[in-house]
């Protein structure tokens, strides 16, 4: 089974996604971990060797597939196609 980590800071935005990633992501092919970078500091290396730059992040297999960084670049490119 893959692996997904779910990080974030513990913001309502953070929240917020958390819920809706652990609600939308596919439990029979992913086993999801939860990390509140605030509460687990010791994580914080582990996020950005995985490539967190912002929260909140997921990685799927160890290697980040979303940030809000990069979902606000997505929405900019869109916008000006």
């Amino acid at each position: 089974m893959s692996k997904a980590i779910f990080y974030h800071a513990g913001c309502q935005v953070c929240v917020q996604a958390e819920q809706k990633v652990a609600e939308a992501i596919g439990r029979s092919r992913y086993s999801v971990e939860i990390v509140h970078l605030g509460e687990a500091k010791n994580r914080l290396i582990e996020a950005e060797q995985a490539g967190v730059k912002s929260v909140p992040a997921l990685a799927l297999d160890k290697e980040v597939e979303m940030g809000l960084d990069a979902r606000r670049r997505d929405q900019a490119a869109r916008r000006r196609a």
